[in-house]
């Protein structure tokens, strides 16, 4: 696992700790917590944490626990690894997304999922895989 700036392990802190708005938190701030995860932990413990974490922020916007979506949830921490090994090492969060700016298009998954798949609720409630075209896995 690597180390990260200090601005990443704020960021982290605030995430875990329900110190921002919804408008704090967007696409943007979803790929960066899902690269900070994976930076500090092996997939399974960042994949855990990550929902863990969307939960507790959704229950602290007051949103309905439905909201979650768990394909989406994964999917994104699976192509976050992808381009994590693709690209090789980064400095932080910010290099990792201007290396990147691809994962910064929501569109992406459209690529991977039809929209009646992806809305489904099976897909909400569990990780389903695509049905247009695999996410790449990163190897190991």
């Amino acid at each position: 696992m690597q180390s990260l700036p200090e601005s990443d392990l704020r960021f982290l802190a605030d995430f875990e700790g329900c110190r921002m708005t919804a408008a704090e938190f967007g696409h943007r701030e979803h790929v960066r917590v899902a690269y900070i995860y994976l930076s500090l932990h092996p997939f399974e413990i960042a994949r855990t944490r990550i929902e863990d974490g969307l939960r507790q922020l959704l229950a602290h916007f007051g949103a309905p626990p439905a909201k979650y979506h768990e394909t989406l949830t994964r999917a994104w921490l699976l192509a976050v690894q992808h381009f994590m090994q693709a690209s090789g090492p980064t400095t932080g969060s910010a290099q990792f997304l201007h290396q990147n700016a691809a994962l910064l298009a929501k569109e992406i998954m459209e690529t991977h999922y039809t929209k009646d798949r992806l809305g489904s609720e099976e897909a909400r409630r569990h990780f389903v895989e695509p049905d247009l075209q695999p996410i790449p896995r990163a190897a190991g």
